[in-house]
């Protein structure tokens, strides 16, 4: 993946294009349908994926929890803490993203350890939502 589209992400807006170049060769992106489901609550986790374009319903339960767009991210609870999916992701729209495997995560925090920062902050705000 080209460096300049992953910075154009925002978690990984302020990485530094030395830290980008290390981590772009295992970004993968991934264009979906609407209606595709992206994880499955109580499956296993292998992918982090931010959104680039489009919109997805997160659901627990069977019950809506929120809505993600652009720039917004999930999956990254379950590869974090080593835990099964906490919830359902449904793409609502035609959707565009960047996934990176749990292998691949671990890179990330090695070379730009402020984007897995800013990861394990909005891991917290999600936290103390539930």
């Amino acid at each position: 993946m080209d460096v300049s589209r992953l910075k154009s992400i925002p978690l990984f807006e302020e990485v530094g294009d030395e830290e980008l170049a290390r981590i772009a060769p295992f970004a993968t992106e991934v264009s979906v349908e609407a209606g595709r489901e992206l994880v499955r609550e109580g499956d296993f986790s292998y992918e982090f994926m931010a959104i680039d374009e489009g919109e997805v319903e997160v659901t627990r339960g069977g019950e809506h929890v929120a809505d993600l767009g652009p720039g917004d991210f999930f999956g990254e609870m379950g590869l974090l803490e080593k835990t099964l999916r906490n919830a359902t992701v449904t793409a609502k729209t035609p959707m565009r993203m960047v996934t990176l495997t749990g292998w691949d995560l671990k890179r990330v925090e090695r070379t730009a350890p402020h984007a897995i920062e800013r990861i394990r902050s909005v891991l917290e705000e999600r936290r103390q939502a539930d």
